[in-house]
């Protein structure tokens, strides 16, 4: 979806048809919203493709600032391979979907722990603490894989209060899921760099957007809200902290190593947002390619070829402006909400 000329954000490469994530061939997102009482979460799944333990993706996961609970990049790095689909949710939620992602990879795989080894779940997080009543662990497995079974009928990727990003605030004003996609061309071809983001991030005004110091020019209008309806939370946002977890797919033929190369570039577009990455700020990438494929069982030498090196400052352009347009497209397309104990956290539109 991204932007639609809300913010003026000036495009080096052009999004492709939908402008997010599952521009990519065969990349799916599905997404389970949890709203009640006190409770604002939910759970994001991005499948990148069929049968991916037994024929496994090119991947790197990127760690900027690591104060976030993300499981999986371990493997991911050490193999240079991503054998799950990724689940995102908030922090305390990990557990459940890390199981739950365990039990769909099991079903549909019978070898997995007895003819060959276990699986490597990936799932990411942020805190969404201020608006969601986090304690109550409300994410049950059931959510997580209901998520996932959304993914496979590839419906329409929504943004904003959604899925995961239903309780984030970023930059001082409601964040949430956002996503965004480049067209890149190689010899005659075009291929696609898709983002998407959950944004948790950012020190109240510090938001930039297309060179405008946005959120200085916002704040004080903010803060006069805040006042009149006795909204003490902006107190909170005086730091750069809370987190952002971000994922590149591209259908181009990166390695590993290249895809690490990528997954770095996010904190280009991430810093052009206004985040200086802060100390208690968990702001972690993942990368991964769907052009080659792994095969788990492979006893023979696999050939893959790749992109040279000298031939990805496009890629590595388009991936820090799809995610810089992800984030902007998160605060957009997400509305204020009240949420845990009556805080109120704004929507961006609402200032506009």
């Amino acid at each position: 979806m991204g932007l639609k000329g809300e913010l003026f954000l000036p495009r080096a490469y052009q999004p492709a048809s939908k402008n997010n994530l599952t521009d990519v061939p065969g990349v799916k997102v599905g997404q389970v919203t949890l709203r009640t009482g006190g409770i604002n979460t939910g759970v994001t799944a991005i499948i990148p493709g069929e049968n991916i333990f037994k024929e496994k993706m090119l991947a790197s996961g990127q760690v900027i600032n690591g104060f976030g609970k993300t499981t999986g990049l371990v493997q991911v790095n050490e193999l240079g391979s991503l054998e799950t689909p990724i689940l995102m949710t908030n922090t305390l939620a990990v557990g459940s979907c890390w199981t739950a992602l365990t039990r769909y990879m099991l079903a549909s795989n019978p070898e997995i722990g007895l003819t060959t080894g276990t699986v490597n779940p990936v799932v990411m997080e942020c805190n969404d603490g201020d608006l969601n009543d986090i304690r109550a662990l409300a994410v049950s497995e059931d959510a997580a894989l209901e998520a996932l079974k959304l993914a496979e009928s590839g419906p329409e990727l929504a943004e904003g209060n959604v899925g995961a990003g239903t309780g984030m605030r970023c930059l001082g004003f409601k964040g949430g899921i956002g996503s965004s996609s480049r067209l890149v061309a190689f010899q005659g071809q075009n291929y696609h760099v898709g983002s998407l983001v959950c944004a948790n991030f950012g020190a109240f005004g510090k938001l930039r957007a297309g060179g405008r110091l946005l959120g200085l020019e916002l704040k004080d209008a903010v803060l006069a809200r805040a006042k009149r309806e006795g909204n003490r939370l902006y107190g909170r946002y005086q730091k750069d902290q809370g987190s952002i977890v971000m994922v590149l797919a591209t259908d181009l033929p990166l390695s590993s190593r290249q895809l690490g190369r990528l997954a770095r570039r996010s904190a280009v577009g991430l810093a052009r947002t206004g985040s200086y990455i802060g100390d208690g700020s968990g702001d972690i990438a993942l990368a991964f390619s769907t052009a080659n494929r792994l095969d788990h069982f492979a006893r023979q030498v696999q050939a893959f070829s790749f992109l040279p090196d000298s031939q990805l400052d496009p890629v590595f352009e388009a991936g820090a402006d799809a995610i810089e347009e992800a984030v902007l497209s998160a605060l957009v397309h997400a509305a204020t909400l009240t949420g845990f104990k009556g805080r109120t956290v704004y929507g961006l539109r609402d200032f506009l």
